[in-house]
């Protein structure tokens, strides 16, 4: 039997038709249907529910669970749920879906019938109470309140059986759904694994942090998100070759799976780190790397704040351990990656290394330093940057 943690709530809730005929006769039938275009985070939840890693989700939220989602960071029964997933239409669209119609939902970027929804309500909503709540601000700078401001008034409500997860499965060999990398840990003999979430290449001191996590656990997951980033940030192919070079050189293949998931950030800090939780105990992991700004943008959050909203849980709430690791940082002295609870020396013999800094170097068309990136790593970023200009 194995000894992974269970799904959140329970059970996987995969909303994907498997069956080719009976998917083959839906996508025929939802052609007819009213077509609602879906913006990309809107596509990116839609393949979350379809793998079932927004489990227990079974569609885009009803105004009961989204007001709880909002004000408590519980669904209407009572389960652990940090951010709205929301499908937001206009007034006039809203206008011609009745409750109880089914309508189809189709990609972004082609007229890809990708699901149906049945329409069970539609309801108006507070952009900026839910800004405030969600993200901590108003400020449209941010860029998770930016999609709010921008999107329609309305929420429509209901569950949904999806036909397609779009291009991901083709472009990532890396893609994976819950049941998958589940089964792959009981392959492995996995009990315990250890996520890392990250939207940017492996630096000196992920490094760090995820070989850390490989002393008290069995594996550890590189799991980067690969759907829609805000600007500035490093495209998903250009990490993908930088992740592989990483665990090529650098990582222990019996320790460590590299996948990838669609979800596209909202860069919401402490709640975005819970949702984060969540789907990484769909996936069957057992605890989760949480550094400094974990899904941070700008200085809307405290360095520690995602790792202090865990100690705020309910006992159950999830079942997923948070691994809070400290600020991480190369010590001359030490001549190593340390963190603030092992170096005994001072600032002045500590260069900080963060994502934002890598990608300030690198655009300024400065190398950083050995002691902050692998070589393999830092030379294909390099060839990138040089190709943008």
């Amino acid at each position: 039997m194995s000894k992974l943690v269970p799904p959140h709530g329970g059970a996987l809730n995969p909303r994907m038709i498997e069956d080719q005929e009976q998917r083959a006769v839906a996508v025929e039938a939802a052609a007819s249907l009213i077509r609602i275009k879906l913006a990309s985070k809107e596509e990116s939840d839609l393949i979350m529910l379809a793998t079932g890693s927004f489990s227990p989700l079974s569609g885009f939220m009803g105004q009961a669970d989204y007001e709880s989602v909002v004000k408590d960071m519980r669904l209407a029964d009572g389960v652990l749920w940090p951010i709205p997933i929301v499908l937001p239409v206009s007034h006039s669209q809203a206008e011609s879906i009745a409750i109880g119609d089914k309508i189809a939902l189709v990609a972004t970027d082609t007229d890809e019938i990708m699901a149906t929804m049945s329409v069970s309500e539609k309801y108006s909503y507070d952009k900026e109470s839910e800004a405030q709540n969600v993200f901590c601000t108003t400020d449209e700078a941010h860029p998770g309140v930016k999609k709010i401001v921008e999107q329609g008034e309305v929420y429509l409500g209901g569950p949904v059986e999806v036909f397609s997860e779009g291009e991901y499965p083709e472009i990532y060999p890396e893609y994976a759904r819950p049941e998958e990398t589940r089964a792959l840990f009981v392959e492995k003999g996995w009990n315990t694994v250890a996520a890392f979430q990250t939207r940017n290449p492996i630096h000196r001191s992920h490094e760090y942090l995820t070989k850390v996590a490989m002393e008290v656990c069995d594996g550890v997951l590189i799991h980067p998100v690969v759907g829609k980033l805000k600007a500035g940030d490093i495209p998903a192919d250009i990490r993908m070759k930088c992740y592989q070079a990483m665990l090529d050189n650098y990582y222990k293949p019996e320790n460590t799976v590299l996948k990838v998931y669609p979800m596209e950030m909202r860069y919401g800090g402490p709640r975005e780190a819970i949702l984060h939780a969540i789907i990484r105990q769909n996936f069957g992991c057992s605890h989760m790397i949480i550094g400094r700004d974990h899904a941070g943008v700008g200085n809307y959050y405290g360095p520690f704040d995602a790792q202090d909203i865990f100690d705020k849980l309910k006992p159950g709430d999830i079942h997923l351990k948070p691994l809070k690791l400290d600020w991480t940082f190369w010590c001359n002295k030490c001549e190593a990656i340390v963190s603030t609870k092992t170096c005994p020396h001072g600032n002045d013999d500590h260069l900080m290394i963060s994502g934002t800094k890598l990608r300030d170097m690198l655009a300024n068309g400065e190398r950083p330093p050995v002691e902050f990136g692998r070589p393999e790593v830092i030379d294909i970023l390099i060839d990138y940057y040089e190709g943008q200009k």
